[in-house]
């Protein structure tokens, strides 16, 4: 149980009343109080009195004392007002209303956010999420969208569950968790109707309030929708294989969504032997290698003109003619005429799986 949280609630109660109020933990150490000179101080034996009060109002010692809620037979918290009369013990048992409403919320808050945690860890049976969803009151078929936020490289600090649930104060609706040494992960509702385009706006809101000196800090990977609490770890591994596969096929980009992999997604799974076998096959005449950096610029600004030659000589300023040469270079090299549509195909493949062997550590 946090402090500060205890701190906040008697910080308020000053404001309304003289008296100093605060709360002991269940060894008698002072962990908050309006006067902040008493924070620290102990009282071991005024815990086993507090105890035997059984969270009735109890003076001891010039102050009046109340064990805040608890499961066990001893508190875990008390609260306390200085004196002994019958004001202090109205204030006392104020103080311990508000601080129990406080400590309420903590607890489920957090008992939810090990919920959410456990789920996408599967590290809970399925039977049981239906059971703990209905104990915490939490929604299981409300739809979610699932974030991973990673630090893009080792020179950015790692992101803070705080700083997420900052950038998202004006929405209750979302459970911000941490997972391993660099990811965050945010579940958050989203209507029966969100699609990929909402799904990438909040990604988008994220990465841009994350930034540091107008530099992206962050990579963002999107799973699908889960429509259910059980779909929640599904979704999760979609939006760390979304970075995974992002970081071999998009590396200039900061959001990537599971939906959107295409080719890409496909290639990752495959196995490197697999991968090695069909470059192997493909380039049986020269390796991918032989080819200068050049011609691989001018194949992939072809790829991305949709293989219109006018279009791709236009964009490489040179004549159409000395582009139709380029390719009939390529052609002589590799066996595939990338004018054809199967072979243009083929080599766009063949390429992003070289990426990815490289990605790897293997040279094909």
């Amino acid at each position: 149980m946090s402090g500060r949280m205890f701190l906040n609630v008697v910080s308020q109660l000053k404001e309304t009343t003289d008296t100093r109020i605060g709360v002991i933990d269940s060894e008698g150490t002072v962990i908050a109080c309006t006067d902040l000179q008493e924070i620290g101080k102990k009282w071991p034996q005024l815990v086993d009195p507090i105890n035997e009060a059984q969270e009735s109002c109890v003076a001891l010692e010039g102050k009046t004392f109340k064990a805040l809620s608890s499961w066990g037979g001893q508190f875990d918290f008390a609260a306390y007002a200085e004196g002994e009369g019958e004001f202090s013990r109205t204030a006392c048992a104020m103080a311990a209303v508000a601080l129990n409403g406080a400590k309420s919320y903590y607890e489920e808050k957090h008992d939810k956010t090990s919920f959410v945690k456990n789920i996408i860890s599967d590290n809970i049976l399925l039977s049981d999420i239906y059971i703990r969803a209905k104990e915490l009151h939490v929604d299981a078929e409300a739809p979610r969208g699932v974030f991973v936020i990673r630090r893009r490289d080792d020179r950015a600090e790692n992101v803070t569950v705080e700083a997420v649930q900052s950038i998202l104060s004006d929405r209750q609706t979302g459970t911000v968790v941490s997972m391993g040494e660099s990811d965050i992960v945010l579940i958050q509702h989203v209507g029966a109707d969100a699609d990929t385009h909402d799904l990438e706006k909040l990604a988008a809101q994220l990465e841009e309030s994350l930034r540091v000196g107008g530099e992206s800090t962050v990579i963002i990977g999107i799973g699908t929708v889960a429509g259910h609490l059980r779909d929640l770890a599904r979704s999760y591994k979609e939006a760390q294989i979304a970075i995974e596969v992002g970081k071999v096929f998009d590396t200039e980009k900061f959001i990537i969504n599971y939906e959107n992999l295409g080719i890409g997604r496909l290639i990752y799974q495959l196995p490197t032997t697999l991968c090695e076998m069909f470059l192997q096959e493909v380039f049986k005449k020269n390796p991918i290698d032989a080819l200068d950096k050049e011609t691989l610029f001018t194949i992939n600004k072809f790829f991305e003109n949709n293989l219109i030659l006018s279009e791709t000589a236009r964009k490489l300023f040179v004549h159409r003619n000395t582009l139709v040469y380029r390719l009939e270079k390529i052609k002589k090299l590799t066996g595939l005429d990338l004018r054809e549509f199967d072979d243009a195909i083929t080599f766009k493949v063949a390429l992003m799986v070289k990426k990815y062997l490289a990605s790897r550590g293997i040279e094909a």
